[in-house]
């Protein structure tokens, strides 16, 4: 049974999953109780920093990892219960780590996976043909994995993770170590996935991928800080993103940001080619540029996806550290 013989509308849905690893002293909460709501046909992100329980997450919805607390299924399937057959069957994964068999050739990975998958004959031709077609692996089907660019190992891994059609293909970081034409490439290919029905979870640190999916997740300390989809999320950012044009004396840029990070006005800031972008409470926008006075001017300018996320895990630290100081 897939997800076409279903009339479930949601493709995964996960209740308070959670996942801890150690006990007493050294329990470490990596997933702490997340509820998600993922409908057929969509492609979302778990976006946030190394550590921030992406991984665990997407481990748990692939079924290798049981969750400590609360419950996922995949097409209606529970993949840690009687159905788990069922729920391998419309899944497929593409693990961050190296999955291929680097002293195989393409075409060797691809017909080790369809043994596992247990296909053969006129049905493992076409589809094997069709996925070669779309990755434009056709004329590597005799190099070995090993010897493969890191964006051409990457299509292979997906290759072999839709062999058997899943409807859920789950992506933990494609893109870590791929030259961005690689990148393009393999994002071209998601949205090709997504237009035929699949539904896609893709995990990643970079900021500018997560406007490339319908709706993301920000994810931090194993809890979900902000939930939508990636325009929204930008549009509701409250406060003041400035760009810092540095004056023409010694030392300004490093002047500038040292007064920057150390500054209490200062949500969040990074470099900017040739000059500083920090976002601020928009009431302390005065207080700022009085500060900086002799080091460079502020303007306003629009936010960004990163600048959303570095004050959502900026304020929620702060909030943290408040708490813990009490």
């Amino acid at each position: 049974m897939t997800a076409s013989t279903t009339s479930r509308a949601l493709s995964i849905e996960t209740s308070a999953i959670g996942r801890d690893f150690g006990s007493g002293k050294t329990l470490n909460r990596a997933v702490g109780a997340l509820s998600l709501e993922i409908p057929h046909g969509e492609l979302f992100g778990l976006i946030g920093p190394d550590g921030a329980g992406k991984t665990t997450l997407l481990r748990m919805m692939a079924g290798l990892l049981p969750p400590t607390r609360g419950t996922v299924r995949v097409e209606g399937f529970d993949p840690f219960g009687k159905e788990a057959d069922h729920a391998r069957d419309v899944v497929g994964l593409v693990p961050q780590e190296h999955s291929l068999y680097g002293d195989l050739t393409v075409g060797e990975n691809l017909d080790f996976f369809a043994d596992l998958y247990g296909l053969d004959g006129e049905e493992l031709r076409t589809r094997r043909e069709r996925l070669m077609s779309i990755t434009r692996l056709g004329t590597f089907l005799d190099r070995r994995a090993a010897q493969l660019s890191g964006g051409m190992y990457k299509k292979l891994a997906v290759a072999c993770a839709l062999l058997h059609q899943p409807d859920v293909l789950l992506l933990d970081e494609p893109t870590n170590g791929v030259d961005p034409p690689s990148r393009r490439e393999l994002w071209e290919l998601l949205y090709e996935f997504v237009d035929q029905g699949m539904t896609i979870v893709v995990t990643t640190p970079y900021m500018d991928e997560a406007t490339r999916c319908h709706r993301v997740a920000l994810m931090d300390r194993g809890e979900i800080i902000a939930m939508d989809a990636p325009e929204r999320l930008v549009a509701s950012l409250d406060a003041a993103v400035l760009e810092v044009s540095l004056a023409s004396v010694p030392n300004a840029r490093e002047r500038a940001t040292a007064l920057v990070e150390s500054s209490e006005l200062v949500i969040a800031s990074a470099p900017l080619g040739a000059s500083l972008r920090v976002v601020v409470e928009s009431r302390n926008e005065a207080a700022l540029a009085k500060a900086l006075e002799g080091l460079g001017t502020l303007s306003r300018t629009a936010p960004s996806f990163e600048d959303l996320f570095l004050t959502a895990i900026a304020r929620r630290e702060k909030t943290a550290a408040t708490k813990e100081a009490a």
